[in-house]
């Protein structure tokens, strides 16, 4: 038996689920250009281990990351040195700089309670952004496109490990319950099972809208993105 969380598995996981990190790296990058041509910083808000980092820095003069989980950032410093990531909370955190760009991807902003907390981080992310900078948001599924009882399960092999990932979603007080269940499996360790429970947030598409132009975005929906639930725009006015 040996010890394994969900930040060291998290990376293989999700890129053996189809997650390429290259091209959404890319893809984001675009969109970001075609709103700020000379963008040369960027801000990743919710880096966990800095995977999207590691393909910004092909994109951009300067990057950094900022991860509320300490075992992502201990895990992302151990795989990528170079990179400058910061533990803080996107409800509050300060780095004391500005970036032309700020991204925040893998539904994070999911983990925020209220409308009110989603506000309150975008303002964070307006005091940290250059004027007419771009904030790209991947959002959570909205009420409307939540598939309740929802099954999703994966079976990844890497680094002589085999990791197997199973979930369920459900409603509970009008929010999305996520259960998952990983198995990690190698030769010489043996099996280890943990699991993990998180309760999301269903914001709703007005919701992320005026969170955006409360703190001061002029905002569009664009919809596609990396997982099929879209992407929020905003340009800082």
């Amino acid at each position: 038996m040996y010890d394994i969380d969900v930040a060291e598995v998290w990376d293989p996981v999700y890129r053996g689920r189809g997650r390429d990190y290259v091209a959404e790296a890319a893809e984001v990058t675009a969109l970001i250009r075609e709103r700020k041509p000379d963008a040369t910083s960027l801000l990743d808000v919710a880096c966990g281990t800095g995977e999207h980092l590691r393909s910004f820095r092909d994109q951009f003069d300067r990057v950094a990351g900022v991860e509320l989980s300490a075992d992502m950032i201990a895990v992302g410093r151990v795989r990528s040195p170079e990179l400058s990531l910061t533990q803080g909370d996107m409800r509050t955190f300060d780095l004391g700089s500005r970036f032309d760009a700020i991204t925040c991807m893998f539904s994070s902003v999911g983990h925020l309670d209220t409308p009110a907390e989603l506000a309150i981080s975008l303002k964070r992310f307006a005091a940290h952004l250059e004027p007419g900078g771009v904030a790209i948001v991947e959002p959570w599924w909205f009420p409307s496109t939540f598939l309740d009882g929802y099954v999703t399960g994966d079976i990844v092999e890497t680094g002589g490990r085999t990791i197997s990932r199973v979930s369920h979603s459900s409603l509970e007080g009008g929010k999305s319950r996520v259960r998952i269940h990983f198995t990690v499996a190698s030769p010489g360790e043996g099996i280890h099972h943990f699991t993990e429970s998180i309760l999301i947030s269903l914001f709703t598409q007005q919701e992320h809208e005026a969170a955006f132009e409360e703190a001061g975005f002029a905002v569009e929906y664009v919809e596609g993105g990396p997982q099929g639930r879209g992407l929020f725009l905003g340009v800082l006015k």
